[in-house]
């Protein structure tokens, strides 16, 4: 057969891709497959049948992997399913762990609140990063260097199957309204009510009366627009994407005054800590603080995104 022809560079395109023992005997194979199917399309001669046999065959390299037994894909489909379990569970354990362990370290250094945060985005950003990486490494080379005696895991049964979301996360979001509405309320009547009597009958409010001058406003305003994105979530039955996006608005709205509340030490009424003793906490009690309601907030919403994925 002529050397340039489309078969034979189909040939030849298939076979160097392929083990060297094996290229001999697959090169008569395949000759043998296209000029059979070619004289039982056209048995006068080759024309536009050696075209269409050739197109049908496919991609040769795809065809070069089925002869080689050798994956396209960085990780196959029977190794998947494991890669994404291990890959859920180390993120959802280790890369935490490795956070908090940074932050704490930070706090006790007596670092400020930004190079906290910063810090921990960073150690997110890296481990998580070097997680997915290496993790994707190793599974690739098992995918490919393995062989067939790799074992795959164990294998899928129905029991495997997790449940079906029910009542209980109706429940859980009838709590959270109720908990974000009773603080609302609780926020706004101590400011009105000043339920703390000092010695000399005055009454005082636990929070400091100048928040009300500007910063708890959009805290307020964050916690009014919570109540009523969980509602809305009772009465649809699930988060769905755009309710998720629109209680992060919300979150961020309510989390990051309080955080810098908190981080400058105006929460509680100066008047109201001189009165019960002059407490004082210490720098590294507001940065835990803040980052707590931060971390809180970020959870929150990490749980509701999931539901709606659910």
């Amino acid at each position: 057969m002529a050397p340039n022809t489309l078969t034979e560079r189909y040939v030849h395109e298939v076979v160097r891709r392929i083990p060297a023992d094996q290229r001999e005997d697959v090169a008569d194979e395949l000759r043998a497959t296209i000029a059979d199917t070619i004289e039982a399309r056209e048995p006068a001669g080759h024309g536009a049948a050696e075209r269409e046999v050739l197109t049908e065959m496919g991609d040769p390299i795809r065809l070069a992997a089925r002869y080689a037994d050798r994956p396209l894909a960085l990780i196959g489909a029977g190794l998947y399913p494991a890669y994404v379990r291990l890959l859920t569970v180390l993120l959802a354990t280790v890369l935490p762990i490795v956070t908090v362990v940074t932050v704490v370290a930070d706090v006790l250094d007596g670092h400020d609140l930004g190079s906290v945060i910063g810090s921990g985005l960073g150690a997110v950003l890296t481990v998580g990063a070097q997680l997915i990486a290496w993790l994707t490494v190793l599974f690739a080379l098992v995918e490919r260097f393995g062989g067939r005696g790799v074992t795959r895991g164990a294998a899928w049964t129905p029991d495997d199957l997790p449940d079906v979301p029910g009542p209980g996360r109706r429940g859980a979001a009838i709590g959270g309204v109720v908990v974000d509405a009773l603080l609302l309320g609780l926020i706004v009547w101590q400011h009105l009510a000043k339920p703390y009597a000092a010695d000399g009958g005055e009454r005082l409010p636990v929070l400091d009366p100048a928040l009300w001058s500007g910063w708890i406003w959009p805290v307020l305003a964050g916690l009014a627009a919570q109540v009523v994105l969980g509602l809305v979530r009772i009465a649809a039955g699930r988060w769905t994407t755009p309710l998720v996006a629109a209680h992060a608005a919300a979150g961020a709205l309510f989390a990051l005054p309080l955080a810098w509340i908190l981080y400058s030490g105006r929460f509680f009424n100066p008047a109201f800590l001189t009165e019960v003793g002059g407490l004082m906490a210490p720098d590294a009690f507001a940065t835990v603080s803040a980052l707590g309601v931060l971390a809180v907030t970020g959870h929150d919403l990490f749980k509701r995104w999931r539901e709606s994925r659910a």
